[in-house]
């Protein structure tokens, strides 16, 4: 009786555990259903641009000559992200002709190469670009800054980066030293272009919906959808830092 007893006991435990999981998965389907509408139905408002412009400049802007200008690398060259970086990089050099260039990676690399020559082109020669030759993430490339560019602490530092990462980047820096560090948040330049186009003029099929005109259904919706992924991921990011007391 006391062995039956114990096995009656542990199959309740058993389906009272099974009956917990089964409720915990389906509240997290809910709730992960409940995310992906209101992702939805926030594409068509521009409350993503707004939350991707704020991690941008809210962290301050750099309104006056830099005396170092300090570029985080954050992917493959060439790529939309370091093109850009290169590009308000070498606008910045040109309006700062003092101001040296700091890459955020190790010379001898690939990248460093694409990255030095897209700045020459620019207008930026070699001779101005030093390294920072150590970072894996913000963090890392922050300490190692800290120590490598001492003598820049309290001096004007122009930073460039993604939009996205700028905020955390500047609340990092500044974390370890750098009181006059300033954004310049490499975003991308807008397309004035008219996109709409004639649908049956090009084949399109009569029993298709025609959303030639649709620009916000073609792009728009999509841009705003892929910029809420971004920032949830920079704030997630920015949570992390912060309970680390990074920033």
């Amino acid at each position: 009786m006391t062995a039956h007893k114990a096995r009656a006991t542990v199959l309740r435990l058993l389906k009272r555990s099974l009956r917990l999981a089964v409720l915990g998965w389906n509240k997290t389907c809910m709730a992960l259903g409940g995310l992906a509408m209101l992702m939805l139905a926030l594409a068509f408002t521009r409350m993503p641009f707004d939350a991707h412009r704020w991690l941008g400049t809210v962290g301050g802007l750099c309104t006056h000559p830099p005396e170092m200008i300090l570029v985080l690398s954050g992917s493959g060259m060439p790529s939309g992200p370091e093109l850009m970086r290169c590009e308000m990089a070498a606008n910045w050099a040109r309006s700062s002709p003092g101001a040296g260039v700091v890459l955020a990676l190790p010379p001898d690399t690939a990248l460093a190469a694409a990255m030095v020559h897209e700045l020459g082109l620019k207008g930026v020669s070699p001779e101005r670009i030093t390294f920072l030759m150590q970072g894996r993430n913000t963090r890392e490339q922050a300490l190692h800054a800290s120590t490598a560019l001492s003598q820049a602490l309290h001096r004007p530092v122009a930073l460039v980066t993604a939009p996205e990462h700028m905020y955390r980047s500047l609340l990092t820096f500044r974390k370890l030293g750098f009181t006059r560090i300033a954004g310049a948040p490499a975003f991308e330049h807008a397309l004035f272009e008219d996109l709409r186009y004639a649908h049956r003029d090009i084949g399109g099929k009569r029993y298709l919906p025609d959303v030639s005109g649709q620009l916000s259904l073609r792009y728009d919706f999509w841009n705003r959808l892929k910029l809420e992924i971004t920032c949830l991921r920079e704030y997630t990011a920015l949570a992390y830092y912060r309970l680390n007391g990074w920033i």
